[in-house]
């Protein structure tokens, strides 16, 4: 479970954690907006949508306002808005502080080391896997032992790494604070990002934090409360791809990427997934039609996987042993004639009536592959251009 950015926060004030003034205003009811004006003392301040997902400032989430009267017009709009797909329920707002530098501190469960990895860097307010590929020398990762916990000295050599002198005790009092919330609260990720240095201290502008669904059953009153607390029944929850998949019951799971997914078989989208990130892209979704989709299927799951905006490439693999190549291709040029090719389309087909499909395609100005890795380099090169 995925906990909105305020939810974190208040946790965080739990734990002795720092965090901006701020106060959260619901939904679009008179009633409830009448609580805007106690906020008026956060202004020059920053509105955040509270939506479970991240990037939202480049999806238009978050804004800054100087005035309270163009601070009521932004909630507003906020609130009657969708961020990646997700209905905003809320909006923060929070007071503007005056910062000096943004740093990152984290801990995940690391599953693989089965123990927990505290991750600092010195580049924080960014994209921290971004950071990891292009200036991997930012980021530090120690593994703590479950049985002995951070240890100070785990602590001060981070501190160190990341160039914070002046304000170590309280980096170390945060950095306890949030490895006991983590292990009270059965989470498999905290994170702070950016741990802001301002004139007012180290201050936490940003939670992200993830709980063990399966360790429900410790927390069920908690659990869902908080699950309550986030304003939105459950079929809202869901982004908009993923509310149209079920109504139209393709097999869809949406990820954080930008290259769009569709395979006829879930072992050929598995493997697509891996190669798309390997090939340094990150996949939007995983979408499957079967081993027997035709015409109509394609078409339904080329509306699923396009109706999730931050989609900037779409990649269409397949190899058909019992999927006919010609149905498939009739679904595409079906779904171009009616809506055109919005993003660019990249299409590996091998297999039965392969000569067909690709000859329909041709027509309509799609090119078609047969290497399934340069298909998948092409898609994420035109993401990238996109």
């Amino acid at each position: 479970m995925r906990l909105l950015e305020y939810q974190g926060k208040k946790l965080f004030e739990d734990y002795n954690i720092p965090v901006p003034k701020s106060q959260l205003v619901r939904n679009l009811k008179e009633d409830e907006v009448e609580l805007l004006p106690e906020s008026e003392s956060l202004i020059p301040g920053v509105l955040k949508a509270q939506v479970p997902v991240g990037g939202r400032g480049k999806a238009g989430g978050v804004k800054k306002v100087s005035t309270y009267q163009q601070a009521k017009k932004l909630v507003r709009d906020l609130l009657s808005s969708e961020i990646k797909g997700f209905p905003v329920g809320a909006v923060l707002i929070e007071e503007e502080l005056e910062i000096e530098r943004e740093l990152y501190f984290g801990l995940l469960l690391n599953k693989s080391e089965t123990c927990i990895t505290a991750i600092a860097s010195s580049a924080g307010g960014v994209d921290i896997e971004r950071v990891a590929e292009e200036e991997p020398e930012k980021i530090t990762q120690l593994n703590v032992d479950p049985s002995l916990g951070l240890q100070d000295y785990m602590i001060r050599y981070l501190a160190k790494r990341i160039g914070l002198k002046s304000q170590l005790s309280v980096f170390r009092e945060i950095a306890r604070s949030m490895y006991e919330m983590f292990i009270e609260r059965d989470a498999t990720l905290v994170e702070i990002n950016p741990l802001a240095e301002t004139t007012e201290g180290l201050i936490a502008l940003d939670s992200k934090i993830l709980l063990d669904d399966a360790a429900s059953y410790r927390h069920g009153e908690e659990y869902s409360k908080l699950k309550n607390e986030r304003f939105l029944p459950e079929e809202e929850r869901k982004t908009r791809a993923e509310r149209l998949a079920e109504e139209l019951g393709i097999t869809y799971v949406q990820l954080e990427g930008n290259v769009g997914l569709i395979s006829d078989g879930a072992g050929t989208g598995m493997l697509t997934l891996d190669e798309i990130t390997d090939a340094g892209g990150k996949p939007a979704n995983f979408c499957e039609m079967g081993g027997e989709a035709n015409a109509e299927v394609t078409e339904k799951s080329l509306e699923v996987v396009l109706a999730n905006s931050e989609v900037e490439s779409l990649l269409i693999t397949l190899i058909g042993g019992l999927t006919r190549m010609d149905e498939i291709a009739e679904g595409i040029v079906e779904y171009v004639r009616e809506n055109g090719e919005p993003i660019p389309f990249v299409v590996r087909m091998c297999g039965t009536k392969e000569k067909e499909g690709k000859s329909m395609l041709a027509d309509i100005g799609i090119d078609t592959f047969d290497n399934h890795r340069e298909a998948v380099e092409t898609a994420v090169r035109m993401a990238e251009e996109e």
